[in-house]
């Protein structure tokens, strides 16, 4: 039995997946291409050749995925909407059957006691956008979510209430403008910084949009707590670099109103030109919730040298494990993380949640993904105790999934998934979280409030 961590009777437990990664039926019932769609068909940019016209085939297998949710005891599921089944084309009438899917979703969580929290935008972007467009890199498509924003909400806001707008716009504009390892695979490293503005109006444009409805927003920010691999000048100054763009570029300007010092990338606060009058004042303040994504920290040294043009370096963090994906084990890093977000934002802070955290690991008796989750929970336990405001913790993924450019061969899924035959079996994982949250829930009991 799980020794029940030290948190309020409100907090909230869930799961966390999103729709390219889990659904599946890319052609069907009127769902237009996506960006991921296109990327995924070029040859070597998935590894073994892996795509996710099947996925984990949640949208015919949805009942029994509910089914395992409602065995797991959480409180709330966290989800994806993908864009491409509400606008196929990214603008223009909406896609009934599109719309007609997260229908029968919402009212099946709700019917099983699990309150839905789906998230609008996690990277599937329509592929028309990227085409006409350019995707984030143009202003326009910021617009274009706001009215994709409204299409949704008229359609679900009279049963939803909490709501998350983008997912890790950070990791979305590095991996998938700067760097060219996602879709939509472009290689314009500093060049992509005005997908940050733009994916946070987009964001803002949404925000007022959802309120209306008398919904409450979050953002899903991926953050890691940043030190240097010396005491060393060099390596202090390049910790600072990186830390203003990985955590403060998408913290500041919601929770502070202004954007971070990036005058070690030779850019203004004016990203490029990408931020015009009345866009800070329309981003600050349109918080009520922070959704937090953390898997590990990150270690900062000065650049060997500046052949590609950032003022950091990347160090390998020592003496502590690794998952199979590679990445430290550290859950005093999320501790530190929450406190670090506290002292920087003071009472500017809005509640945390805990968004993702999780890892990859084999085989079905996976005593180290128990660990792992057992150690961050603690961390979050421990944050709370001195001060931090976390509502709740949503572990990544329900299922073993579709793992972005990596294909099949990571799994984070509490429940195994045989990806020939489709059939899910539940981890000892699983049953590890799901013993922790009926002893949380007995030893505190009241059922959750609704706020995140």
């Amino acid at each position: 039995m799980p020794r029940t961590p030290a948190l309020p009777p409100t907090f909230r437990w869930g799961v966390s997946t999103a729709s390219y990664q889990i659904e599946g039926a890319a052609t069907e019932d009127g769902r237009g291409p996506s960006v991921w769609d296109v990327f995924a068909a070029r040859p070597g940019a998935i590894r073994d050749g892996h795509h996710a016209r099947t996925a984990c085939d949640h949208y015919h297998r949805w009942p029994e995925d509910i089914a395992l949710m409602r065995e797991l005891g959480i409180d709330a599921y966290r989800f994806s909407i993908a864009w491409p089944r509400i606008q196929p084309t990214g603008r223009g009438p909406v896609n009934e059957r599109g719309l007609a899917f997260y229908d029968r979703l919402t009212d099946a969580l709700l019917e099983s006691g699990i309150t839905p929290l789906p998230t609008l935008f996690h990277w599937d972007l329509p592929q028309a956008l990227e085409a006409e467009d350019g995707g984030w890199m143009s202003r326009e498509t910021a617009y274009r979510f706001a009215e994709y924003a409204a299409h949704t909400a008229d359609r679900l806001g009279d049963r939803i209430r909490d709501w998350i707008t983008l997912n890790e716009p950070f990791v979305h504009m590095v991996f998938g403008y700067a760097l060219g390892q996602h879709a939509p695979g472009h290689t314009l490293m500093l060049d992509a910084l005005p997908t940050a503005h733009h994916q946070l109006l987009g964001h803002a444009l949404a925000a007022g949009i959802l309120r209306g409805h008398g919904g409450r927003v979050m953002i899903a920010n991926n953050c890691t707590p940043v030190s240097p691999a010396s005491d060393t000048a060099p390596d202090r100054a390049a910790a600072e670099a990186y830390d203003a763009l990985h955590n403060q570029l998408f913290n500041d300007p919601l929770l502070a109103g202004r954007y971070p010092d990036l005058s070690a990338y030779g850019v203004g606060d004016d990203l490029g030109g990408s931020v015009k009058d009345g866009d800070l004042a329309l981003i600050h303040g349109t918080l009520d919730g922070l959704g937090i994504n953390y898997y590990n920290p990150t270690r900062i040294c000065a650049p060997t040298d500046d052949s590609d043009g950032l003022p950091f370096t990347q160090a390998t963090i020592d003496a502590v494990p690794s998952t199979a994906f590679g990445w430290p084990v550290v859950p005093e890093g999320l501790r530190e993380l929450l406190l670090r977000l506290g002292r920087r934002y003071g009472d500017a802070l809005v509640p945390i949640t805990i968004t993702e955290n999780g890892c990859s690991y084999p085989g079905i008796d996976d005593p180290d993904r128990i660990a792992y989750l057992d150690g961050h929970i603690r961390a979050v336990a421990d944050a709370v105790a001195e001060g931090v405001d976390v509502r709740g913790y949503f572990v990544w993924t329900l299922v073993d999934n579709f793992e972005w450019a990596e294909g099949y061969t990571q799994r984070f899924g509490l429940v195994h998934l045989d990806h020939a035959t489709q059939t899910r079996t539940p981890k000892a994982s699983y049953a590890w979280y799901r013993d922790l949250i009926a002893a949380h829930h007995r030893s505190q009991p009241g059922a959750p409030d609704a706020t995140m």
